[in-house]
């Protein structure tokens, strides 16, 4: 490699840092204020619970059109675009004036998010390719970096009565700036083999993608019911205080990115398909030491083992589908993302469900087959 195309490869890396974390910070801008927007508009629990099913339905519409996007005009172009969106969406968000207009404007917003998500993980790849090494976990790394800074930017404007219209106004034009900058130092499209530009821009996941989906969604499923049902967990099977149980997703959260920092060097030294068997065995024995011992501190142990364990499953199955033989990096990508995204949207109302059924204990059973399951699916990651 030339100097300067290695000075090129690592601005490109650089960039896609930027762009990751201003995704992750975008998103929890927005998650930080939800209260206050639900208090604006008089909700109910149900009826927010609605609204915001129209985030739900935008990822997974814009998901199956990213892919043919990112073949036809670039990952560089389509992650600039949608990044852009994001943050004129945002200051709207505050200002819709009722439940339908903010379930249709949160529809865009996530069909945004979701489009942003897949572009900036072929422009991952594309960087990969041109440094020659594992990178993808640590951009996914900057995402859970950005989630942080974005909250701490919520709870600080809400502490300081800053309302959610002009908070959002003052992020909207900050990481706007930031994506524009980082834009430009993203890395030219270039067309896996065999994958022409041309074809349907609306794309379903290909069977060939789907042992790789099925290794994305029981990561996704085990992340998604710690996001949903950890502190729930603490709360109502350890009896924890709410100061206690608002800990347990934090712990998950800290060793999760802690693991995406060290993903690149680990799966340089031991491959993709053995680190992901390794993370599901970690995750596994972490919800077996929650549920076997009900107590604070085995129960935080065991969130942090499943964020350590889960860390590293997505970047790599990521970095794999846009890797995969004859397919250009977006349509893999937004293959796999797509049947990740049902593990992680639908997951955590199903463990609801079956807790109604069995206890909320009983259920994590099923949660931690899913991600002992790992050891079994990691293989179809061997391709790349």
């Amino acid at each position: 490699m030339t100097r300067d195309a290695t000075t090129l490869s690592h601005s490109g890396r650089r960039a896609v840092l930027l762009m990751f974390f201003a995704n992750g910070a975008l998103l929890a801008n927005w998650l930080s204020r939800i209260p206050q927007i639900q208090a604006r508009l008089n909700l109910s629990e149900g009826q927010l619970g609605l609204t915001l099913m129209g985030f739900a339905l935008g990822v997974l519409t814009a998901l199956s059109l990213a892919g043919g996007l990112i073949a036809r005009f670039g990952s560089r172009r389509v992650t600039a675009k949608a990044g852009t969106l994001l943050c004129c969406l945002l200051p709207t968000l505050a200002l819709l004036p009722h439940s339908v207009a903010l379930e249709c404007g949160l529809f865009l917003f996530g069909a945004g998010m979701s489009t942003m998500d897949v572009a900036m993980n072929a422009q991952g790849v594309e960087v990969e390719r041109a440094l020659g090494r594992p990178v993808m976990s640590s951009f996914h790394a900057a995402f859970s970096i950005g989630g942080f800074a974005g909250a701490g930017l919520g709870a600080m404007m809400a502490s300081g009565q800053v309302g959610p219209a002009l908070h959002f106004s003052i992020a909207g034009v900050g990481f706007l700036i930031l994506i524009l900058f980082a834009a430009t130092r993203l890395l030219p499209f270039s067309a896996a083999p065999g994958s022409p530009a041309g074809g349907p821009v609306f794309r379903l996941p290909g069977r060939s993608l789907w042992p790789l989906g099925m290794v994305a969604f029981c990561s996704s499923v085990g992340e998604g019911a710690m996001a949903d049902w950890s502190a729930v967990y603490l709360k109502k099977v350890v009896a924890t205080a709410d100061s206690t149980a608002a800990i347990g997703f934090a712990v998950f959260s800290i060793t999760m990115t802690v693991g995406r920092l060290l993903g690149d060097h680990l799966a340089g030294r031991w491959g993709g398909p053995r680190l992901v068997q390794g993370g599901g065995v970690l995750a596994f024995l972490g919800l077996l030491l929650a549920t076997l011992f009900p107590q604070v501190v085995p129960v935080m142990l065991g969130f942090a083992a499943v964020g350590a364990g889960l860390s590293i499953v997505v970047p790599l199955t990521f970095s794999a589908a846009g890797n995969f033989p004859d397919l250009a990096p977006g349509l893999g990508i937004a293959g796999v993302a797509t049947i990740g995204y049902v593990g992680f949207l639908a997951g955590p109302p199903v463990i609801g469900l079956l807790a109604e059924a069995v206890t909320l204990r009983g259920s994590m059973v099923l949660v931690m087959l899913l991600v002992g399951s790992l050891v079994f699916t990691a293989p179809a990651l061997r391709h790349r």
